[in-house]
């Protein structure tokens, strides 16, 4: 049965606050952010090791981790970047977790394209490296249609090349529906966050709270549970002015579908 987390930055208070809100709130797991400031690969092995404890210690698991800080996949004189993102996967292995999430950045339809080319090897480089120490590298889904994503990944030909499927994304972005994207890349898919919104323009878009934008999540739950997936359905929630309670909304809304869906 799939579980409900919550990304604890979206809480918006202090790290330990953030647990034990998300704690209280039910959840079964967190994805922490660990791309910038205190919280990330600047921390000691101790202090890795001392902040999952306490997450643990708290009931909850480590549905994954975080690592995004910024467009850099399509460059093809990205070693520093590369090097930066090895040091997340280190990090999140010292956690005690085996996803690393992070998004690409838009990628042309054209196989020929150097941004398509140097995304390609970007991504399979970091997912031998995470391959190796038994991690999943997972690509958050975002602007590209769903076909072209498994067509990069199907290229990168690397085991540790997984899917973090966002289905909000795919309506605000897209234009896609995320049922049809479940099945595209059913081969991939890892770890899922739990947004929701809708696309208002050309490249514009609203993020709502769940249940009040386009995603289909009655019908969008069902096709994870349909593929096999029983894994993580992180709520992530970038906007508003009452997180907390739209977290909860969030909460509740995933809860009461998938009461139905077993």
């Amino acid at each position: 049965m799939m579980k409900i987390g919550v990304m604890p930055n979206c809480f918006r208070v202090p790290f330990k606050e953030s647990i034990i809100l998300a704690r209280d709130l039910g959840a079964h797991g967190v994805q922490p952010f660990i791309s910038f400031g205190d919280f990330s690969p600047v921390m000691s092995k101790d202090e890795r090791k001392a902040a999952a404890k306490f997450i643990r210690d708290n009931g909850l698991e480590i549905s994954a981790v975080c690592a995004d800080f910024g467009r850099y996949f399509h460059r093809a004189d990205n070693e520093g970047d590369v090097h930066r993102m090895i040091a997340m996967i280190d990090m999140a292995v010292d956690m005690g977790t085996n996803i690393v999430t992070t998004h690409i950045g838009h990628v042309p339809d054209d196989k020929n394209d150097p941004i398509y080319i140097n995304t390609v090897n970007t991504i399979r480089k970091i997912s031998h490296y995470a391959e190796n120490v038994g991690v999943s590298f997972a690509t958050e889904t975002g602007p590209e249609m769903a076909v072209v994503l498994k067509g990069i990944l199907d290229e990168a030909n690397a085991k540790a090349a997984k899917v973090n499927l966002d289905p909000a994304n795919f309506v605000m972005c897209a234009g896609q529906d995320p049922v049809e994207a479940v099945h595209i890349l059913k081969d991939y898919i890892v770890h899922t966050h739990a947004k929701d919104g809708i696309k208002t323009g050309e490249t514009t878009y609203k993020e709502l709270p769940l249940g009040q934008g386009g995603v289909p999540f009655p019908e969008y739950l069902a096709a994870l549970r349909d593929i096999g997936f029983d894994g993580f359905l992180t709520i992530e929630r970038e906007v508003g002015e009452d997180p907390l309670k739209d977290i909860k909304i969030a909460y509740d809304y995933l809860n009461s579908i998938l009461k139905k869906l077993y």
